[in-house]
């Protein structure tokens, strides 16, 4: 007979999937194709903060947050408020047919707290890769240069330009080519894999070099309409430049006439322990792209920039049917105006710190963490097979996730090895909630590895 798990806030009553969520996997089986990869084998029928429960009343500490999309957490009040008074009124009519104020209202929030005391302007998408595409075309417009940087490790999104920035090839591109052209690649800032003789400040350097090697190698600077980097990279495995590298790009980039489009869709809104995790730098980008935690859930996105660059297509070159809809715009300020109020971005570093702590004390019992990391509450453990050689353990990536979610903590993988386990709690997640979550995965931890 199954044991249950029954804890302050977990509450797992049957195996997972439950009996329920068995009978609707079986209808999913034979309705949707199997391309769109799943973490939990169930079925949320109610979420709330940082807790999600399925179909079969079983309870889950939420460790993932909807891939970062869920700052505020599950269902917060006054977002839910904000949408019913919406749907109440209108749900919509293109901004491009009858306009609304609230997406005025929310463009100027953004102009106003994006980095930066230039004059700016906003236009608003439905996704994060719809916000890269669009930065790109307003690069390429204002500069009237076609190639695009971006670099290894990257990710952007899943459409054809998005696709071609990003560098991981399985499972994001294998297959799918041809891909944009015009796109180039960088290394990026990945000290846990540096050369062991090299300094960070040496590595940094190097790298800095090889972006002025790329202008003569593969693209002179005078094509280069934009480089776009990551300020913490989420898919590849939460990668941290220093202050010094992204300094160093933005004075690359303003020598050259290049635009620096900073891609803050999974690093913004409080994250980082900032509002936009660029502030950590000091470096104000030409172009920023926003999306995920920018509405807590509700498909919205965003391209804010300078003015001038913002203004240069004209009227319909930009644009689209659903793009910044009258629910994601109400749902977006409401949701700001939480993290503002509820300081979110210092709550994040509360959680980093003691998320850090224990995963530290862990890497000291095992082995296989070979890298803990991040930048506030966005935090990694990297697991090798040996740390000398760091070989990249992906098997047990999967393993760990999965008892984890039979012990009812939801977790999920990245990396460019698929072997990093990423940690994007909502911010508002208890003190209490993330000690019970670190209790479940050095569980977890501990039943796999001995």
């Amino acid at each position: 007979m199954y044991r249950t798990r029954h804890r302050k806030f977990v509450n797992i009553k049957t195996p997972i999937p439950g009996p329920k969520a068995q009978e609707i996997l079986s209808r999913k089986e034979a309705s949707i194709p199997r391309g769109p990869f799943i973490t939990a084998q169930t079925f949320v029928a109610y979420g709330e903060g940082a807790l999600l429960t399925d179909v079969d009343g079983n309870t889950f500490l939420d460790f993932v947050g909807a891939i970062g999309s869920l700052n505020v957490g599950h269902r917060p009040e006054a977002v839910v408020q904000a949408i019913q008074e919406q749907v109440n009124h209108f749900i919509h009519t293109s901004f491009h047919v009858m306009m609304y104020e609230s997406y005025i209202r929310l463009a100027e929030k953004l102009n106003a707290i994006t980095p930066g005391n230039h004059a700016k302007k906003t236009v608003l998408f439905n996704s994060g890769a719809e916000a890269v595409e669009n930065a790109i075309k307003i690069a390429r417009k204002y500069t009237g240069r076609s190639a695009i940087v971006s670099f290894e490790g990257g990710f952007h999104g899943r459409t054809l330009l998005a696709m071609s920035l990003t560098s991981k090839v399985k499972p994001y591109k294998y297959g799918f080519g041809p891909f944009a052209p015009e796109t180039y690649r960088l290394s990026y800032p990945y000290y846990y894999r540096k050369p062991e003789s090299m300094s960070d400040e040496t590595y940094d350097e190097e790298l800095l070099r090889s972006v002025r090697r790329l202008f003569v190698t593969d693209v002179p600077a005078e094509n280069v309409a934009a480089i776009i980097i990551e300020p913490v990279q989420g898919e590849g495995g939460f990668v941290v430049p220093s202050k010094r590298f992204v300094q160093g790009l933005r004075e690359i980039c303003d020598e050259h006439g290049i635009l620096l489009i900073a891609d803050e869709i999974q690093t913004g809104f409080g994250r980082t322990g900032t509002m936009f995790a660029m502030e950590h730098y000091g470096v104000v980008p030409d172009l920023m792209t926003m999306s995920k935690s920018i509405a807590a859930g509700v498909p919205i996105s965003a391209v804010t920039g300078r003015a001038e660059i913002m203004e240069a297509p004209g009227p319909g070159e930009i644009g689209g049917t659903y793009g910044g809809s009258p629910i994601g715009c109400v749902a977006a300020l409401a949701t700001i105006d939480i993290i503002e109020k509820e300081r979110l971005p210092e709550r994040a570093k509360v959680i980093s710190e003691r998320i850090k702590t224990h995963l530290y004390q862990m890497m000291n019992r095992y082995e296989v963490i070979g890298d803990v990391r991040g930048l506030g509450a966005m935090v990694a453990m990297e697991l090798v097979k040996d740390r000398a050689s760091k070989e990249p353990y992906k098997e047990i990536v999967p393993q760990i996730i999965q008892a984890g979610i039979e012990r009812g903590m939801i977790m999920l993988s990245a990396g460019i090895y698929s072997n990093v386990i990423r940690f994007l709690p909502p911010l508002v997640m208890s003190n209490e909630q993330v000690e019970e979550g670190m209790e479940i995965l050095n569980e977890t931890m501990q039943t796999i590895l001995g």
